[in-house]
């Protein structure tokens, strides 16, 4: 009976996000979808498989992290750097794409393991600061950075492309501050609707798995876990690593959108991890489903309300105020509960009288 339900709350959320997928192909072959909302798109994917692999540490974890952009920005650099370096080998840009997809993914993986082991040490507000401080790291170190190639291979420098030493037909890929330009903008929304299936196949699978309850026993009560024999070390960094490697599966969505990728404040900076931690708490800690609402909502309201300059982040403002409260708020959580319960018996009694 457990099994069956969940298979059906899962189905749901697969059903939602092809149904948005469905409802955005029609608005747009009957030319209902504006150039600004084609515009969003693709970010929307990105945002919601970042919301989604987020809840995964701070809701179903319970570790509060504030490195997600970190993590997004090494997928996003490792997938476009491997996509210019194949360039001349591969022509194909949708194989290219792909292989970039798996770079990004393991490369996050791999930093969220090493970042993992250490950290995962660390409680509350200790491992914020420490995931914070990584993120910060990571955009700048990539700043410094020039690496060009030629004939004679990679050539890496941290002052400018003159210092890099190489021939007259070598290329610089990243640039410094400058970052990554000539990205194939191979990112499409039905490719970010894929890759949301499957990050959400990928979480609901983990969370209703025994690894999943085990992770889930830490975070209520660790000492409980450890008594039981429930390997503490690996199951968090499990989730840490998966999390990890999903938010560099964003990453390289996010930067085969752009011509030119750049670590800048606004793409990979504190506030970043922040917005993303704002839509999972606002959606819910460990609710998925909400998190993809909070995330598609937050991101498409701020440019919906482009019209009232004056007002609309004051709208904002009380919007987040409201989902809040609707989703912490003791009183509004009894007030659901009694909702949903009469719902349950109307529907009973319907089926009674049906049958």
């Amino acid at each position: 009976m457990k099994k069956n339900k969940v298979l059906i709350q899962s189905s749901i959320t697969y059903a939602i996000v092809i149904g948005c997928w469905i409802l955005v192909q029609i608005m747009s072959s009957t030319g209902n979808m504006t150039s600004l909302m084609k515009g969003l798109l693709v970010p929307l994917c990105t945002y919601v498989i970042l919301a989604v692999s987020l809840n995964l540490t701070v809701g179903i974890l319970g570790e509060l992290s504030l490195g997600h952009a970190g993590f997004m920005c090494v997928g996003a650099f490792s997938g476009a750097f491997l996509t210019k370096c194949l360039e001349g080998v591969i022509p194909s840009v949708g194989l290219r794409f792909f292989l970039a997809l798996i770079a990004g993914a393991s490369a996050a993986g791999i930093f969220g393991i090493l970042i993992g082991i250490p950290v995962l040490r660390l409680k509350g507000d200790y491992l914020a600061i420490v995931t914070l401080a990584f993120g910060e790291i990571i955009k700048n170190l990539i700043n410094v950075m020039y690496v060009g190639l030629d004939s004679r291979g990679f050539h890496f420098s941290i002052k400018d492309t003159a210092s890099l030493g190489m021939d007259t037909a070598g290329v610089v890929i990243i640039k410094g501050a400058q970052g990554i330009t000539g990205t194939p903008k191979a990112s499409t929304f039905t490719i970010g609707v894929i890759l949301v299936l499957i990050t959400l196949i990928i979480v609901l699978n983990l969370i209703h798995s025994r690894a999943g309850r085990a992770i889930m026993s830490i975070r209520d009560n660790r000492i409980a876990a450890e008594s039981i024999g429930i390997n503490i070390t690996k199951y968090k960094l499990m989730a840490f690593a998966i999390s990890a490697a999903l938010a560099g599966v964003a990453g390289v969505l996010y930067a085969h959108n752009l011509s030119t990728l750049a670590a800048t404040p606004k793409n990979f900076g504190y506030n970043m991890s922040i917005m993303i931690l704002v839509f999972v708490v606002l959606g819910g800690l460990g609710n998925i489903r909400g998190s993809m609402i909070a995330a598609v909502l937050l991101t498409m309201l701020p440019e919906l309300l482009r019209g009232l300059n004056d007002y609309r982040m004051l709208i904002y403002a009380v919007v987040l105020i409201v989902m809040m409260l609707f989703n912490s708020s003791p009183k509004a959580i009894e007030l659901r509960s009694v909702v949903m319960d009469k719902l349950k018996k109307n529907r009973k009694s319907a089926a009674k009288e049906a049958a």
